[in-house]
């Protein structure tokens, strides 16, 4: 009896200490299940956009005057095979450049990530402070990086470079203790089984067993859905799957989702929020609107989430617009989701290195004022305009400027500090505090002197 009674006990504390919640299969249910801290805490994010479109690599840029979501490499196929209005441009540049008798599949030839080192990728990451990667898994093309039996012949295995690409990076990836997720279409553009009278085959045969098979095989910290739009998550059967992820899923204490769960669902379900080039909805975010949620902006270092030789320099954004982009995000309560798109032989081209490096050398001085902050609640609201920005971390509270300040600054609404630092400075910071408002003396910066570039970080400790 007493062995009965003490195994009992033993099941019932481990029962409270490790039991796990059952998430049902509505959104009432999966809505309630809190977005994991490391989210919010990680701030930086490596996107990878890489596929059979890495060979063409090519979309109109923002000089051939169409649209922000016009200018995606990755869309080759369908722009090219479909009418829109920027077809003419696919089909000039396919004829020219492949001529008008290869198909798209035979792409697969020249995809061969023959340079593809993946230890390299890693140091890259870890060197530029990323936190996180999410990769594409499989973008709207179909095509798997990953040996997927329901993409037989028309993966990375069994056609091109005859490599786990996914695995192979996911193994380096994790050793530099970073995160690993990954993007994964809902929809395929040519896949038969995806239409309306054959959806639930396509999910049943094919769309729920890819992605229970990377979530079982390979332990991804962050699942990214992306093509939600033709159908409502009911149809896509979405909660059924997130109920299976929560609950019964081998990542279910950690994994973060997204909010890309069908047609209705983007700001409103699932995990965090995503914006996309600072749009959601149409709408432009970019003015300092609130999000309910965790939130995250994707965007690419240019104007393609693919690879795309159609860009020239000014289709970059520069080292310094990408740190205060960063800045920007953070200091509103989100993360900043970077886009690098690799070329088909598997490098990663040297200006997107360029800019990842010179972000990291900024982390490494200024880290500690975006890394595991929080948006403190008293700040200004922010605005195109803005060049002071906030975030908090306990009791402490990080005045981040965009731009060097020639004359004092005045922090409002805050206690007296214990004391103000510039991060990455040994210069005496001279401030004076009254009546609730805190005003820093801007220390005597110069070139020779100055602990980094692109903003400098102030740091006033036990402020809140």
């Amino acid at each position: 009896m007493k062995i009965k009674y003490l195994f009992l006990c033993l099941c019932l504390i481990s029962g409270s200490l490790f039991g796990q919640k059952a998430y049902q299969a509505n959104w009432e249910s999966i809505d309630s299940r809190p977005v994991p801290a490391w989210f919010e805490d990680a701030k930086f994010g490596i996107f990878i956009h890489w596929g059979l479109y890495s060979v063409p690599a090519y979309s109109p840029s923002a000089r051939d005057k169409v649209g922000v979501y016009d200018r995606y490499a990755e869309w080759y196929w369908r722009r090219w095979q479909e009418p829109n209005k920027t077809q003419h441009f696919f089909t000039d540049f396919h004829n020219k450049a492949f001529g008008p008798n290869v198909k798209y599949q035979d792409f697969t030839q020249h995809f061969k990530a023959e340079m593809f080192q993946p230890d390299e990728w890693a140091q890259l990451f870890e060197n530029a402070g990323a936190k996180y990667v999410v990769l594409t898994s499989k973008h709207h093309e179909g095509f798997t990086l990953w040996p997927s039996k329901q993409s037989w012949n028309w993966n990375a295995v069994d056609v091109g470079p005859h490599r786990d690409l996914l695995g192979d990076l996911t193994k380096s990836v994790k050793s530099k203790n970073i995160k690993m997720g990954y993007y994964y279409s809902l929809l395929e553009w040519y896949n038969p089984l995806y239409k309306k009278e054959t959806l639930n085959e396509y999910i049943d045969q094919h769309m729920f067993p890819q992605l229970k098979d990377l979530v079982n095989t390979y332990h991804p910290d962050l699942v990214w859905t992306d093509g939600e739009w033709d159908y409502t998550s009911d149809k896509l059967r979405s909660t059924e799957f997130l109920s299976w992820l929560y609950t019964d899923s081998p990542v279910r204490q950690n994994v973060v989702v997204n909010d890309r769960w069908g047609k209705e669902t983007r700001s409103k379900h699932g995990g965090f929020y995503t914006t996309e080039y600072d749009f959601v909805h149409g709408e432009d975010t970019s003015n300092g609107i609130e999000f309910a949620k965790p939130w995250e902006e994707c965007r690419g270092i240019a104007g393609s989430f693919g690879y795309n030789r159609n860009e020239n320099l000014e289709d970059y954004s520069s080292s310094e617009q990408l740190v205060h982009m960063l800045i920007n995000k953070v200091a509103r309560g989100g993360n900043l989701l970077l886009n690098i798109g690799p070329t088909a032989d598997g490098r990663i081209p040297v200006i997107m290195q360029q800019r990842l490096t010179d972000i990291g050398s900024w982390l490494k001085v200024n880290g500690e004022g975006i890394y595991g902050t929080r948006k403190w609640a008293n700040a200004p609201k922010v605005t195109p305009a803005s060049k002071q920005y906030f975030t908090q971390k306990g009791k402490d509270l990080y005045l981040i400027s965009t731009e060097f300040p020639t004359a004092a600054l005045q922090v409002a609404g805050i206690k007296k500090p214990a004391s103000v630092s510039l991060l990455g400075s040994h210069v005496a910071i001279k401030s004076s505090f009254k009546n609730g408002t805190l005003s820093i003396v801007p220390p005597a910066i110069t070139p020779g002197n100055s602990p980094c570039q692109y903003a400098w970080v102030f740091k006033i400790s036990g402020g809140i």
